[in-house]
């Protein structure tokens, strides 16, 4: 088979010929028809990301048939359509992943390839609502923004909700997930174009946050939060405890700004906040989200959809940040 091929940190990825995976005890083999790009392959990709390995086939979303499975796995898989789940190994904790979890791209090749092998515990089958495009588009993504909603940020119906940072895959996967619950929710991002979409698909708002005074201007316009979802901490994160309402939530899933900065905790116990780590999800919550987005009929929003044998340069182009939704790829 043909794969994306990452042999070292900063060096291009290689659409080549490797050898097709066999399934053990347990495992299946996809054949991939569309994968999705997350922030992680980009970081792989320069060599910036824990337990890094080399060469290494990255991609941690897709979609696609089975075409072969091994022992122990219940012959009925065979041809169905399937999305992956890229969580591994969660372990019997609900409340948080266990030492032998993982994400489906790095250590195990990932799905930027002709076919893919993956434990059958971790397939669910492909919303027919949905075309390969979209289905390959949320699994990852989707799942983070869920659980973050509502395992840890317990979202309802009438909750004032901030995206920050509404053009990541999580952000948008947020606030349409927000959206159907009912939720008032507002955005920020540092570009107009961006503001402007999130409005479209149903923000109430939108603040610029190179903006001086985007805080200000927030709680002007909110009232401010029950529930702030945030993937980028940075010197920004030390304004969310002003923007909550006493009681509020912030759930946190990722650091590219940078760590929490200095915040004052005064504000964090004197109106009761929580600040609450989120990672991905498990089983259950990809279950939850696959039957939530059947009945709101979600549609993932995709920025662009490319040939995979150009997975690198598609890579270069999420380390720009210029997209609004996800990248797909497609064989």
């Amino acid at each position: 088979m043909k794969a994306n091929v990452l042999e070292a940190p900063d060096q291009p990825i290689v659409w080549k010929e490797v050898e097709t995976p066999i399934p053990g005890p347990g495992e299946v083999v996809v054949k991939i028809k569309a994968a999705a790009l997350n922030r992680r392959d980009y970081w792989i990709s320069i060599g910036k990301y824990a337990g890094l390995k080399y060469p290494a086939i990255l991609g941690s979303d897709g979609a696609g048939i089975v075409t072969e499975f091994g022992e122990g796995v219940d012959p009925n898989w065979l041809n169905k359509e399937v999305v992956i789940n890229a969580a591994f190994n969660w372990g019997e904790n609900d409340n948080a992943q266990g030492k032998d979890f993982k994400i489906l791209g790095l250590p195990d090749d990932g799905t930027l390839a002709e076919y893919v092998k993956v434990t059958a515990e971790n397939l669910f089958d492909k919303p027919a609502y949905l075309t390969w495009e979209q289905a390959a588009a949320f699994p990852l993504a989707g799942v983070t923004a869920f659980r973050a909603l509502t395992v840890k940020a317990k979202a309802k119906k009438g909750d004032t909700v901030l995206i920050s940072g509404v053009g990541s895959g999580t952000g948008t996967f947020a606030l349409q997930f927000a959206l159907a619950m009912g939720c008032r929710v507002f955005v920020t991002s540092g570009s107009g174009e961006k503001l402007d979409s999130a409005i479209q698909m149903g923000a109430l708002a939108g603040v610029n946050y190179k903006a001086q005074d985007w805080a200000e201007e927030l709680q002007h316009l909110s009232g401010g939060f029950d529930i702030i979802i945030d993937s980028a901490l940075g010197e920004g994160f030390a304004k969310f405890p002003d923007l909550c309402k006493p009681g509020g939530r912030i759930v946190f899933f990722g650091g590219t700004a940078g760590d929490i900065p200095s915040i004052n905790g005064r504000k964090v116990f004197w109106k009761q906040l929580q600040l609450l780590g989120s990672t991905m999800g498990n089983a259950a919550d990809f279950k939850a989200m696959l039957e939530f987005m059947h009945t709101h009929q979600i549609i993932p929003v995709i920025d662009e959809v490319y040939p995979m044998n150009t997975a690198g340069d598609v890579i270069k182009k999420m380390g720009t940040s210029a997209q609004f939704g996800k990248l797909v790829l497609t064989i």
